[in-house]
C-alpha cells in the first residue's frame, strides 16, 4: 500500500505555523492532563470515597478497574487511528472519558463506581496514546522536540496538582451543594468540553479512504494477557503471596495468552500490533526503554510521596506539594532537551543522560533516613526529575521517526502500551520489595507487628499516620525506622533497573530526524539500514 493509496490526497499532512501548532498543542495538553491528573487526584481521595460509599473492602478495585481497561485499549486506539483516522477517534475517547467521569460522580455505591471507572478507563486509554500520535500528525519529527517537552511536564504537574486537589476536595464536606469528593470527577467536565471545542475547530488531520479489517481475535487474546499481567501487579505480594496458586495461575495464563497473541498476530491480515515492527531495532530498543522508564517512573512518583507521608507524617496534600522540586526538574529537562533536539536533530544522548541522572537520584534516596533534611530531599528530587524529563520523551520520538507515517499511531500506542505495562510491573516489584523488607525489619524489632505487616498495601501505608501518632514513642521510633530502612532497600534494589535502562539507551540507534510528515526519504532509509545499532 502506498502513501497516496492510504490518505485522501486533499488532506495530506501539511506544515503549520507556530501559532497554529500552539493552539492545537494547548488542546492536546488539556486532554493529556485529564488522564494524567485523574490517577493522582483519585488515589488521594480514595479513602474518603470508600468510607462514604461503605466499600473499604473493594478499595483497590476503583484504581484497578481504570488501569485494566485503559491498558487494554491503548494498542487498539493506536491501530484504529491508523485505519480510520485519529481526530474522530480522539473526540470519541474524550466523550467516553467524560461520560465515565460524570457517572463516577453520580455513583451511589462502590460497585457502580468500579464499573464507571472501567468505562472512564476505556476513554482514558485513548487520551495519552492518541495525543502522542496526533503530535506526530501535526509536527514533523525534527520540530517535535520543541513541543513534546511540554507534554512530559504535564505528568509532573499532575503528580503535584492531583494530591493537592484530591486532598482539598476530599476534605470538603460540600461544595455548591454537592459532596466534595464527587467534584474530583466533575472537574473533568469543563476541561474536557474545552478540549473538545478546540479540537473540533482547529485540528485537521488526514482522512482515510480504504476499507480495513479489525483484528478482533488479537484484541481478545491481548485482553486476557494484559488482565492477567495487571492482576499480578495488583495482587502479588499483597493480596496473595507470589507462590500462591492464584498468582502462579495468573502468570501461566499471561504467558500462554501472550504466546497465543504473538502466533495470532503473525497470521492476521491487519494485526493489532504488527510483529514486523520489531524488526526495526529502533522500535525494539525504544519499547524496552519504555518498559524500564515505566518501572522507574512508578518507583519515584508513587513511593517518594509515600515516604513523606509515612516517615515524616505529612498529609497527602503536603507530600504532593513537596514534589514540586521534581516537577521543576522534569519541566526544565523536558523543555531544554526538546529544544536542543529540534536545534541539532540529535536525540540519543538524552536518554543516556537521563538514565545517569535518574540513577544518581535513586542512589541518593537509597541513603534516606528519618533525619534527612527537606533541602536534601528537594535537591535529590530535582535530579530525579531532570532524569525523567530527559528520558521519557525520546523513545516515542525515535519510534515515530523510524516508521512510516501510515503506521505511526500503531507504533506510538505500542510504545505507550509497554510503558504502562512497565508501570504495572514496577508496582508489583517495588511493592513486594517494600513489604518484604518491612516484614524482615519488623521481625527483628517488633515481632508481633511483623506477623501483620504482609497485609500492608500502598493504601495502608499511606493511611497509617494516625495509627503511628497514637503509638508509644519507643515503638513508634522502631516502626518508623523499619519503614525507612525498607524504603532504603527498595530504592537500592531499584538501581539495577536504571542500569538496564542506561545500557539499553546506548543501543538506541540515532537517525536523522525528518523535517516533513511524508514518507521516509531514501537517504534516511539508507541511513536506517547502514548504521550500527550501538553507534553513538
Amino acid at each position: 500500500m502506498t502513501q497516496s493509496d492510504y490518505l485522501d490526497v486533499a488532506t495530506q499532512p501539511t506544515n503549520r505555523t507556530h501559532s497554529e501548532i500552539l493552539v492545537i498543542i494547548s488542546a492536546l495538553m488539556l486532554a493529556m492532563l485529564l488522564s494524567a491528573l485523574d490517577q493522582t487526584i483519585v488515589s488521594t481521595a480514595l479513602p474518603t470515597i470508600a468510607s462514604d460509599l461503605h466499600g473499604l473492602n473493594e478499595y483497590s478495585w476503583v484504581a484497578t478497574a481504570y488501569l485494566l481497561t485503559s491498558a487494554i485499549v491503548t494498542p487498539i486506539y493506536g491501530k484504529l487511528g491508523d485505519l480510520f483516522g485519529r481526530k474522530k477517534l480522539f473526540q470519541i475517547s474524550i466523550l467516553i472519558f467524560l461520560a465515565g467521569s460524570a457517572l463516577c460522580g453520580l455513583s451511589q455505591n462502590m460497585h457502580e463506581l468500579i464499573i464507571f471507572r472501567a468505562l472512564q478507563g476505556i476513554g482514558g486509554g485513548g487520551l495519552i496514546s492518541l495525543v502522542l500520535a496526533i503530535i506526530g500528525d501535526v509536527v514533523p519529527p525534527r520540530q517535535r522536540g520543541r513541543y513534546q517537552g511540554y507534554f512530559g511536564a504535564v505528568f509532573g504537574i499532575a503528580s503535584v496538582a492531583g494530591p493537592l486537589l484530591g486532598g482539598f476536595l476530599a476534605g470538603t464536606h460540600s461544595l455548591l451543594g454537592i459532596t466534595g469528593w464527587r467534584w474530583i470527577f466533575y472537574i473533568n467536565l469543563p476541561l474536557g468540553i474545552l478540549a473538545l471545542l478546540a479540537i473540533a475547530a482547529r485540528l485537521h488531520l488526514p482522512r482515510f479512504k480504504k476499507e480495513h479489517k479489525i483484528d478482533y481475535g488479537g484484541a481478545a487474546l491481548l485482553t486476557v494477557s494484559v488482565v492477567s499481567i495487571l492482576l499480578v501487579s495488583v495482587w502479588a505480594g499483597i493480596t496473595y503471596a507470589w507462590s500462591s496458586p492464584e498468582i502462579i495461575g495468573l502468570i501461566i495464563t499471561a504467558i500462554v495468552f501472550t504466546i497465543a497473541f504473538a502466533l495470532w498476530e503473525r497470521r492476521a491480515s491487519e494485526p493489532l500490533i504488527p510483529l514486523d515492527l520489531f524488526k526495526n531495532d529502533i522500535v525494539t530498543v525504544s519499547v524496552i526503554l519504555s518498559i524500564l522508564t515505566g518501572i522507574a517512573l512508578f518507583a519515584t512518583i508513587l513511593y517518594i510521596p509515600m515516604y513523606q507521608q509515612v516517615a515524616r507524617g505529612y498529609s497527602p496534600t503536603k507530600s504532593g506539594l513537596l514534589m514540586i522540586p521534581m516537577v521543576i526538574g522534569m519541566m526544565f529537562a523536558s523543555i531544554t532537551s526538546g529544544r536542543i533536539i529540534t536545534k541539532t536533530g540529535r536525540y540519543k544522548l538524552f536518554p543516556i543522560i537521563g538514565a545517569v541522572l535518574l540513577g544518581i537520584g535513586i542512589w541518593l534516596f537509597s541513603h534516606v533516613s528519618l533525619t534527612t533534611s527537606q533541602l536534601s530531599l528537594s535537591l535529590w528530587m530535582v535530579i530525579i526529575g531532570m532524569g525523567l524529563g530527559s528520558l521519557m520523551q525520546v523513545p516515542t520520538l525515535a519510534v515515530q521517526n523510524a516508521v512510516e507515517f501510515k503506521r505511526m499511531g500503531t507504533a506510538t500506542s505500542t510504545t505507550t502500551f509497554f510503558r504502562s505495562i512497565g508501570s504495572a510491573l514496577g508496582g508489583a516489584i517495588f511493592g513486594s520489595i517494600l513489604i518484604s523488607r518491612l516484614t524482615s525489619y519488623l521481625s527483628k524489632t517488633l515481632p508481633v507487628a511483623a506477623t501483620q505487616s504482609a497485609r500492608f498495601s500502598t493504601s495502608a501505608l499511606e493511611s497509617s499516620n494516625q495509627t503511628l501518632t497514637n503509638l508509644p514513642p519507643a515503638i513508634k521510633h522502631d516502626l518508623l525506622t523499619a519503614y525507612v530502612n525498607s524504603f532504603h532497600d527498595m530504592f537500592l534494589i531499584g538501581l539495577p533497573f536504571i542500569g538496564a535502562a542506561l545500557i539499553t539507551a546506548f543501543f538506541l540507534r540515532e537517525t536523522p530526524l525528518r523535517t516533513s510528515h511524508g514518507p521516509i526519504p531514501a537517504e534516511d532509509v539508507n541511513n536506517l539500514q547502514s548504521h550500527s545499532p550501538i553507534e553513538l
